[in-house]
């Protein structure tokens, strides 16, 4: 038997027929290669931070609203009643950082805002609007701000800031006895001696590590500025320009550009940004220290969250896929990280149960 063992991003289990250390996987991508990194957590512990592979150079930093977040156009293969699954899944777990000490650290925060639109949309009350708080339509006199828009939304969300909250995750895992390892791989079945279980969180890399061609890249590119007399955030219902306040800059965005995998910064798209956002909230002329950021979002019809069962003869190797969650990333984390956990518990249970002897 070998003596290391896989385990997932989520929770850790323990499988009593394995080794007393349970290795944890989880596969980021670099092109051209890709990176495995192997997380060793002792039996009994629990370490429940999940983490899906960086897609791209740019930092995950989303507010937890909207259609740009957990967009029917980027996951429309994955029905509304579970989008609003792990939404909530999400959304609850991240308000018990808000309400803890951990929320500066872990760059969790409350914020209140609006969502405005040029025209009524078709759907005046969106599927999360009982999961944020607060969850009301505009009155005439806060659209007065707004004279180029006829709708809006009030509501308090929460903001959860990528460079902050990552670090935070992988502190909490290795203080659970957690143990990260990097390794380069080019096939999941490098991982065959090692492992018996794989979580595939490859993002952009499933493309040639899992040969999946419906997985595409979507560029943002934002400007950080410093702005703090903005306190309220403010989102156009395009998705295309928003206002972000968070701890230490303002997030100004955005760009949705299917197909792109350019990481380099455009200036004539941050001249742009700025101007649109300067028409919504017009005191950002006054911001400062404006830098540029850009990422690239791993986009695919529905986020891919299932078992596959990978055969080379008599070899067997038990892949938990979960990637391809677009915008949708850290507004859906939690609740599909725990969906995936469930689906590597079935696995370890499969491990578990002896295959019956043929009797010919």
């Amino acid at each position: 038997m070998r003596k290391t063992r896989l385990l997932l991003d989520g929770t850790c289990w323990k499988l009593d027929r394995f080794t007393p250390y349970l290795p944890r996987l989880q596969i980021s991508w670099r092109n051209p290669r890709f990176v495995a990194r192997q997380r060793v957590c002792k039996p009994g512990r629990e370490a429940r931070a999940a983490k899906h592979g960086p897609a791209s150079r740019g930092s995950a930093e989303l507010q937890l609203h909207g259609r740009d977040e957990v967009n029917r156009s980027f996951l429309q293969d994955t029905p509304i009643h579970k989008q609003k699954q792990w939404f909530k899944e999400t959304f609850d777990h991240l308000f018990a950082i808000a309400n803890s000490a951990e929320a500066e650290d872990a760059g969790v925060l409350l914020v209140s805002g609006w969502q405005i639109f040029r025209s009524i949309p078709t759907e005046e009350v969106p599927f999360w609007a009982d999961v944020v708080l607060g969850f009301r339509k505009m009155t005439e006199d806060e659209l007065k701000k707004f004279p180029q828009h006829v709708f809006g939304q009030a509501f308090t969300t929460l903001k959860c800031e990528g460079p902050a909250y990552l670090p935070w995750l992988e502190k909490r895992l290795k203080g659970s006895g957690g143990l990260i390892l990097t390794r380069r791989i080019e096939d999941l079945w490098e991982l065959h001696q090692s492992f018996d279980i794989v979580v595939n969180c490859s993002g952009l890399g499933s493309r040639q590590l899992a040969g999946d061609l419906k997985i595409f890249p979507v560029r943002g590119q934002v400007l950080k500025v410093q702005a703090p007399w903005v306190k309220h955030f403010i989102r156009d219902g395009s998705g295309l320009t928003y206002i972000y306040p968070g701890i230490s800059n303002v997030t100004l965005g955005g760009t949705r550009q299917k197909g792109d995998w350019n990481l380099s910064p455009d200036a004539e798209i941050s001249k742009g940004i700025l101007s649109r956002c300067c028409a919504l909230e017009p005191s950002l002329h006054g911001a400062c220290d404006i830098r540029e950021k850009v990422g690239l979002r791993p986009s695919r019809p529905g986020v891919r969250l299932e078992k596959e069962l990978l055969a080379q003869g008599s070899r067997r190797l038990p892949v938990v896929h979960h990637y391809g969650h677009g915008s949708g990333g850290i507004a859906m984390h939690w609740g599909t990280a725990l969906e995936a956990a469930r689906l590597v518990s079935e696995c370890a249970q499969a491990l578990r149960t002896p295959v019956p002897k043929s009797k010919l």
